[in-house]
């Protein structure tokens, strides 16, 4: 980015936030980068350039709490761009920079050939890549990322100036197994939780059957192929980040001393899932039940592996000419 604005020198920089979500954390990417574009051209001697930054997410975002939580400095320059990040979203060459933080990893969809001929389910009794998952699954969800992925950069190559930098950080995994522990024990543990209500008879076993989760956690080298392969694009770094999952707060245990990282992830987990387990099982008391068993389920999981972390992906790239 500092190469980019040091050779152009924009007097306007436009900016885009693609799956910026409506959280505290919403727009923390793109100030740090107005920050630290306007600590580098105080050392270039330059007038600060006018920043134009688009945020983008799916129509039902809530833009509105976005908004109100601006600092009044950028509330000028800044505007909402609501529709799907795996297709053209601004004009032609419009765009310095495009950041995406925690979204790409989502699919457009659920991956295609996750029924057999007979339409039975293939995945039964999991929400996501599993160690018992068939071969077809693992394949299925690859081949739909690959597929979103290259839209992605193929939109994006069209939007972006020749020489545009392109930042990406996604939910990802180091390992070459799909099913590798890194990216699916919470998805698994979530799902036994599922299956011991319905065994309770509390949920029908065939809506969890029914429910595939439209997510991928790709390796490095999985996004390397597609990238290269689309061939907008040059990867200028590629690096995996590990985060523990005990946060290091104070909060992180009882009274009694033992850990409630288990607790506390299941409750970070709920604000991301709730709306589409909601809509499939019920709302009320069955979301209360079902997160409090993947809390027990997560409190065991942690208390085994006590060095467990939350992998990301994050990878930076220049447009070509």
């Amino acid at each position: 980015m500092l190469n980019l604005y040091s050779t152009i020198l924009p007097e306007r920089l436009n900016m885009a936030d693609l799956g910026c979500s409506s959280g505290p954390n919403a727009v923390r990417q793109i100030h740090e980068i107005m920050d630290f574009i306007d600590e580098k051209r105080r050392q270039l001697g330059r007038t600060s350039p006018e920043f134009h930054c688009f945020l983008n997410d799916l129509p039902g975002n809530d833009f509105n709490t976005v908004f109100k939580g601006l600092p009044v400095f950028y509330e000028k320059f800044i505007a909402g761009v609501p529709g799907s990040f795996y297709g053209r979203l601004f004009p032609r060459s419009s765009l310095h920079l495009v950041v995406s933080s925690t979204s790409l990893h989502w699919l457009s969809q659920v991956p295609v050939g996750l029924h057999s001929g007979t339409n039975a389910h293939l995945n039964k009794g999991r929400l996501y890549i599993s160690k018992t998952s068939p071969p077809g699954v693992l394949r299925s969800y690859l081949e739909q990322f690959q597929l979103d992925f290259s839209a992605f950069l193929m939109s994006r190559s069209q939007e972006i100036i020749i020489g545009g930098c392109m930042v990406l950080t996604l939910i990802g995994r180091k390992s070459a197994d799909s099913s590798s522990d890194e990216c699916c024990f919470q998805w698994d543990l979530l799902a036994n939780a599922l299956m011991d209500m319905v065994h309770e008879d509390l949920i029908e076993e065939e809506k969890v059957d029914s429910l595939n989760i439209p997510l991928y956690c790709p390796s490095p080298e999985e996004l390397m192929h597609v990238i290269e392969m689309e061939g907008s694009f040059a990867i200028d770094h590629l690096e995996t980040i590990e985060v523990e999952y005990n946060t290091s707060d104070d909060n992180d245990d009882d009274n009694d001393g033992n850990d409630m990282r288990g607790h506390q992830v299941a409750k970070t987990f709920r604000v991301v899932t709730e709306p589409m387990l909601s809509e499939h099982f019920g709302s009320g008391e069955i979301m209360d039940d079902l997160f409090y068993r993947y809390g027990e389920y997560l409190q065991e999981y942690f208390t085994r592996n006590k060095g467990a972390k939350l992998i990301s992906v994050l990878v930076s790239m220049v447009r070509k000419g």
